[in-house]
């Protein structure tokens, strides 16, 4: 079955038959003690390479014409998993193939292939590209799942708002589904509020394109019951409590849970997973209008529980509120949701390193596991009670944002645990959804945190 891609692109991979040209992957140690080919070896030292991390030599043939290429692995390869990443944007176009390296074949051609991406859907020309044969001690479908659901998520980030508004999103997420054969049902605009949805419809009212929450369901009944949720705020000019324009120039990518979920989605899925399948995203657009929520209105949630909005700006938690009360009706053995919920999390760890939050000693431990084995970096951070007074409010059961500035990633948290009262086992992600610098694996832009690290403890628990 052909994967499911946003938006089509070429394969990176090339197919069997045919003449491809060979990439020698090597260490400054196969230079030294000459354990490569003997040509390309001659040429290496001639042309002074190191073999330093990163570093490409292309190597010709006696009448001059390309031959083949050498590419560094430097020292220590391990510390840099996925750099092979580089040669998809390094090598002239063409079939080639690795000749040697000291890597799993699975590792090396998923960081080709997560390399591979680009995002070009507006670019009038689109240069060709190298492509890689993936070799036989791969395991080609694996890799091929893996980047479909990456290349997903960084596809829907990547989209600008006015084509990925509430609506669009909508329509992906339906593609998804027909292509797996999902079931989907949308509440729409109003009938938010008829179905008991307030804090949704609160935060997405202001938009021209109304509020919706979109839900898919794939599987069989009796397998394992795993139900994902992702924050899909299209675009957050942080309402009423505005946001300076410098930071609104990404705010396209305020829907990066639910991108992220989709193509974590789109793992499981194609993987026919033994697991019943629950997907839920609140789609919305944060915008301003003459019925935008105001700071100090208080609102009823679906659970009950009434929330005072302290700062028009915390919205994300708000539709994510509704959306896991909804879940939590239903208990699924496992919860997870994805947002880009706060800027503090990314003071206390970064871009690159997403925090993940629950109260499931072996959930975490798993996690934590499977983000090492599968090169998906993670870090657990604490669900700290001694902060759960600060979410409180004078005149309502909760606040939206607390007052003080500390702890934000800590008590954005807490908040969403107060709406999942019944599910054993559930866990939060605070991503950033960006890459904010150009590595080896990845360009500048949308990116996939987490999910390869999820879809391999979901494969785990799933058989």
């Amino acid at each position: 079955m052909p994967h499911y891609q946003y938006i089509e692109r070429p394969s990176p991979f090339g197919t069997k038959g045919g003449k491809t040209l060979p990439v020698f992957a090597v260490t400054p140690a196969h230079i030294e003690t000459g354990a490569i080919d003997p040509l390309a070896l001659d040429w290496a030292r001639k042309a002074g390479f190191k073999a330093e991390s990163g570093s490409l030599l292309l190597i010709p043939t006696d009448d001059g014409h390309l031959g083949g290429a050498l590419f560094g692995l430097g020292t220590s390869p391990s510390d840099t998993p996925f750099l092979t990443g580089k040669l998809a944007r390094a090598l002239p176009a063409g079939d080639w193939h690795i000749e040697t390296a000291p890597l799993t074949a699975n590792r090396l051609l998923l960081g080709y292939g997560l390399g591979s991406y680009s995002y070009d859907r507006y670019k009038t020309k689109k240069p060709p590209e190298p492509r890689m044969l993936i070799p036989q001690d791969a395991d080609a479908a694996e890799i091929r799942r893996q980047l479909a659901g990456v290349f997903l998520a960084r596809d829907l980030i990547n989209t600008p708002t006015n084509d990925m508004g509430p609506q669009h999103l909508e329509q992906a997420f339906r593609a998804l589904a027909a292509h797996y054969k999902a079931e989907v049902s949308v509440i729409t605009g109003d009938e938010l509020l008829e179905k008991n949805f307030p804090l949704i419809h609160t935060v997405g009212r202001a938009s021209a394109h109304a509020p919706r929450l979109l839900e898919m369901r794939w599987g069989k009944k009796g397998h394992r019951r795993i139900t994902l949720v992702g924050k899909g705020v299209c675009f957050d000019t942080g309402g009423l409590d505005i946001k300076p324009s410098a930071s609104m120039l990404l705010m396209k990518k305020d829907m990066g849970g639910a991108a992220n979920v989709l193509g974590l989605a789109l793992m499981i899925m194609d993987a026919k997973l033994k697991v019943d399948l629950r997907v839920l995203v609140p789609a919305v657009e944060n915008s301003i209008a003459g019925n935008s929520f105001r700071p100090g209105d208080v609102y009823r949630s679906r659970k009950g529980l009434s929330v005072q909005i302290d700062n028009t700006d915390a919205e994300g938690r708000l539709i994510l509120a509704d959306a896991l009360a909804l879940a939590d009706e239903e208990p699924p053995e496992l919860l997870i949701d994805m947002a880009t919920l706060t800027g503090a999390a990314r003071v206390a760890l970064g871009p690159d390193l997403p925090p993940f939050f629950t109260d499931d000693e072996a959930l975490a431990h798993h996690l934590s596991d499977a983000a090492i084995e599968v090169d998906d970096p993670l870090w657990r951070m604490p669900l700290y009670k001694g902060y759960e007074k600060n979410i409180t409010s004078q005149i309502a059961d909760l606040t939206n944002a607390p007052s003080g500035g500390m702890a934000g990633a800590i008590t954005a948290a807490l908040f969403l645990k107060r709406f999942v009262t019944s599910t054993p086992s559930w866990v939060h992600f605070d991503i950033f959804g960006w890459a904010p610098v150009d590595r080896p694996h990845s360009p500048i832009g949308g990116e996939a945190q987490g999910i390869r690290a999820l879809y391999r403890h979901i494969r785990s628990i799933a058989g």
